[in-house]
């Protein structure tokens, strides 16, 4: 059965699988240590996956290796693909991977030879029957991971942060301005009031009349004006701040998947819808 790489198979096949590119992910054992790359993948005519194509490089160790898709687990959270029991016995043993050499049945039997337990040596013996079924070890096509397509959807995610608005300086000034008072002072005003004497009125002749130095004194008073200044509390400013809310509303577009199913021929397909409703 002739197998095809990713491009070979469909050169639009980054559309098809809408940016979830195999290519370049990195690879990974079990463990945690980092043996390579993916490079490629090989993929058969109804294009399910058969290999990937890995850029080994451990130990100063370097060649392109065929991975059975059944021995591979895709983290797509990490973008990460974890390989089982990925030895460097068995990498010795893998004969190299050159995409200007055809993948013939002989290659996928030395391959497989690798990867398969001392009992089940030569189990793909029958070339013209042979069926990746026989190694389902291997394929693993049954295994949810390497069936399951995700669709995706974009969700507008509502969130908020505290951001700063502005700020108000509150202070004291001092103004100036002329005040004008006016208050009533009283002042004593002395009168004088001369009178005529009566023909009557006659003074002893032993009354001392024209002796000089004879003074009247009279004492004047008057209010003068006293201003100053004083200091009152003239009001008081209370500062505080009131929690409000507006109501901001969003409209934006976005997308989500829809499942495409493409038949050919006549099988019997069954599509089982198992989707909840999302909270």
């Amino acid at each position: 059965m002739p197998l095809h790489t990713l491009v070979d198979f469909d050169p639009n096949y980054q559309q098809i699988l809408d940016g979830d590119d195999v290519k370049w992910l990195e690879v990974y054992t079990e463990e945690g240590q980092k043996v390579g790359t993916v490079t490629d993948a090989l993929l058969d005519r109804e294009g399910r996956f058969r290999y990937l194509v890995i850029d080994y490089r451990f130990d100063a160790t370097g060649k392109q290796i065929l991975i059975p898709i059944g021995l591979a687990r895709i983290d797509d959270d990490r973008r990460r693909i974890y390989v089982n029991d990925l030895s460097y016995a068995q990498v010795a043993r893998l004969p190299e991977y050159s995409d200007r050499h055809a993948v013939d049945y002989d290659y996928e039997e030395r391959v497989r030879n690798v990867y398969r337990t001392t009992n089940e040596q030569g189990i793909g013996s029958e070339r013209e029957t042979y069926n990746y079924q026989q190694d389902a070890s291997l394929y693993n096509l049954n295994e949810q991971n390497h069936l399951t397509f995700k669709l995706y959807e974009e969700r507008l995610i509502a969130n908020k942060k505290r951001v700063k608005a502005g700020e108000v300086a509150i202070g004291k000034l001092v103004e100036t301005e002329i005040e004008r008072v006016e208050m009533p002072i009283t002042k004593e005003r002395l009168v004088i009031e001369r009178l005529p004497a009566s023909d009557t009125n006659i003074v002893a002749s032993d009354v001392p009349m024209f002796a000089e130095g004879e003074i009247a004194r009279v004492e004047l008073h008057a209010e003068t004006p006293e201003i100053y200044k004083e200091a009152f509390v003239r009001e008081e400013v209370t500062v505080k701040k009131i929690i409000e809310q507006d109501l901001v509303e969003a409209t934006e577009s976005v997308r989500h998947q829809e499942l495409d199913v493409t038949v050919k021929g006549q099988p019997d397909v069954d599509v089982v819808n198992r989707i909840r409703d999302r909270d």
